[in-house]
């Protein structure tokens, strides 16, 4: 599984703080953690109460990079953000995100392409959230038939289904998961599917529980990637044994030491 560590995010008060405050040291140390932790790629969201997220979102490219030789993925609703941010990346970038909507997978597709970046799609769009299967799917169809008119490799695309909180939308945690195993069926090759795990506990107690239970049964229906916390030791744990139980890892007594030292 492709792991995006998320705990470079302006909204947790020690990042916020340390964008204000250009303090390198505490982004510098996060970064270093996750990738202790195993983690493939790292987002980087200057937080919504940036008041300059220009120039903080390229701030936080250039600190990560002294430090870090990953990917990173540019977080933010703002397509001269993420730009300002690929300007600048020396690694593969990854774009978070665009939604089906015409007028955004036209800028942020072609951002993809100029920069050689690959890019996250939310299955919604301007009417707000699918409320079933068949909406997600519809809008999953729009972006990937979008992507293939452009020349933008299928390969390079990420299918969000966009999770819920499982405390408001219980009723639909199904019609993700299902989603996630027929997003595969809607080109050749295949688009990669991804989630933003921790929005399925937010606001829940036993958040820990939530994130690791969900992910480990989105693995079973065909997930690639998620952006979560890499430093929570239990929820890695369960990744790397679903995927051992689904045969993607070979087993040996010490294989949760051996796929971290991979």
């Amino acid at each position: 599984m492709f792991i995006i560590g998320e705990l470079i995010n302006g909204m947790y008060k020690n990042v916020g703080q340390a964008i204000r405050k250009r303090d390198k040291s505490i982004i510098q140390e996060i970064a270093l953690k996750q990738i202790e932790a195993g983690v493939d790629a790292l987002d980087l969201n200057c937080g919504p109460l940036s008041e300059n997220p220009l120039e903080d979102m390229c701030w936080l490219v250039e600190t990560v990079q002294e430090v870090v030789d990953k990917p990173l993925c540019l977080d933010s609703s703002k397509p001269r953000i993420i730009e300002a941010g690929l300007k600048i990346i020396k690694n593969k970038a990854i774009i978070n995100s665009t939604s089906a909507d015409l007028e955004k997978l036209e800028i942020l597709v072609d951002l993809a392409k100029r920069y050689n970046a690959k890019l996250i799609g939310l299955t919604l769009s301007s009417k707000g959230v699918p409320q079933n299967k068949e909406q997600r799917l519809e809008l999953a169809a729009e972006i990937v038939a979008y992507c293939s008119r452009e020349d933008f490799s299928i390969e390079d695309l990420y299918l969000d289904p966009v999770v819920l909180p499982i405390n408001v939308a219980q009723d639909r945690q199904r019609d993700i998961l299902d989603s996630i195993q027929e997003f595969k069926v809607i080109s050749e090759p295949p688009p990669k599917t991804i989630v933003g795990l921790s929005n399925i506990s937010q606001g829940a107690s036993q958040r820990p529980l939530l994130n690791r239970t969900f992910i480990t049964m989105a693995i079973s229906f065909g997930l690639d990637a998620a952006i979560l916390n890499p430093l929570d030791n239990e929820l890695i744990n369960a990744i790397i044994t679903s995927e051992l139980i689904l045969n993607r890892q070979i087993y040996c007594e010490s294989f949760l030491k051996a796929y971290r030292k991979r």
